[in-house]
């Protein structure tokens, strides 16, 4: 385990639901797996982190525009 990684990925998540305050927390991680490249809510188990930090940042940047909710 990566914990540097793992870090990473814990802070662009609380950043993705500072961005998207209407989404429950399943409802953020499934989104975030999809834009990882999981098609099959099963396949969730396998992600990598470090896919899904990059996927996150993807996120966060591609919505840096909304407004966040402090």
């Amino acid at each position: 385990m990566n914990t540097v990684v793992n870090d990473e990925l814990t802070e662009a998540v609380s950043e993705l639901r500072r961005t998207f305050p209407e989404m429950r927390l399943g409802q953020l991680m499934l989104n975030l797996a999809a834009a990882a490249g999981v098609s099959e809510p099963a396949a969730f188990w396998d992600v990598e982190d470090a896919d899904l930090l990059v996927a996150a940042r993807r996120l966060i940047e591609r919505n840096r525009g909304r407004i966040e909710v402090t």
